[in-house]
């Protein structure tokens, strides 16, 4: 999968059993579903995914039961979580090894108010590190992490690694940010927040890793090949990140299939209560929602 028809990524959401352990079975069959729905790939383990919360061994057999599953690693994306260059390093050697060799790289996110050039130097200590065959998509989703890859930062790691650095993925939700990305020309840019989706798309976006297509793959490939806007999607989006995102998107996609499992998070993520959830379990009950 070449940058060029990067398309929509799914940031697969990450099921587990009641007892904490992965659900492979579940995680497998999602991952192919959302391949049969068009869709040009899966990202395992990114935000949606509670990629931090995701231990080594836990990585290494998720990707064997996948690809296992007969998905084709070429069609995943791989996030890689960790602040010590070491432990990211072993990530991206997991991947490698089970042949996946998309990345999105998530900045060093414990240690705030750092500036460019540390920043720089932290991401060219891994990509020196690096086999060749590994591509790599910058991760600014400054909400979560409280560390922006600036305009400037990102196109001085492009400029300095061209065979490393594939994209940008842009989840900030800003669309001057997003806006300012395109339009420089020099970079492919993924958006991360589907209401700018239809926007980005008609000024090249490449594509998406977003949240949403585990509950609306067909619409999401819609949108991106339309650029049209899909205003209840956007409602949708609206009614999720109005509070804590990832046990919304659990309990949408518990509503929407009718499959319990969906419900179980890793602590220290707990799932809503009150109001949020009813809401969310009334917006998206399998009774009203469309693919």
């Amino acid at each position: 999968m070449s940058i060029a028809h990067f398309g929509i990524s799914t940031a697969l959401l990450t099921p587990f059993h009641a007892d904490g352990s992965l659900n492979l079975g579940l995680l497998c069959q999602h991952a192919q579903d959302m391949l049969g729905s068009g869709l040009q790939g899966v990202t395992l383990f990114g935000t949606t995914g509670e990629g931090a919360s995701i231990g080594l061994q836990e990585r290494q057999d998720a990707l064997v039961a996948m690809t296992g599953s007969g998905i084709n690693p070429k069609q995943i994306t791989l996030g890689l979580c960790g602040s010590a260059l070491s432990d990211v390093h072993t990530q991206l050697r997991q991947g490698l090894e089970a042949g996946v060799t998309q990345f999105l790289l998530m900045p060093p996110f414990y240690f705030k108010g750092v500036d460019d050039t540390g920043l720089f130097d932290w991401h060219a200590g891994l990509f020196e590190m690096a086999d060749s065959a590994a591509q790599f998509i910058l991760y600014h989703i400054p909400q979560i992490t409280q560390i922006p890859l600036s305009l400037d930062l990102i196109m001085r790691l492009k400029k300095a690694f061209p065979d490393h650095v594939l994209a940008v993925k842009d989840s900030a939700g800003n669309w001057d940010n997003t806006r300012a990305l395109l339009e420089s020309g020099k970079i492919a840019t993924l958006v991360g927040d589907e209401r700018l989706l239809h926007k980005a798309a008609a000024l090249g976006a490449a594509g998406s890793i977003c949240g949403m297509a585990n509950l609306y793959p067909a619409r999401l490939k819609t949108l991106f090949e339309t650029h049209l806007e899909d205003s209840a999607l956007c409602a949708d989006v609206d009614l999720i990140v109005s509070g804590p995102v990832i046990p919304a998107l659990k309990l949408a996609m518990v509503a929407k299939t009718g499959n319990a499992q969906w419900a179980h998070l890793r602590a220290p993520l707990r799932p809503l209560e009150g109001t949020a959830c009813d809401l969310i379990a009334a917006r998206f009950s399998s009774t009203k929602a469309t693919a």
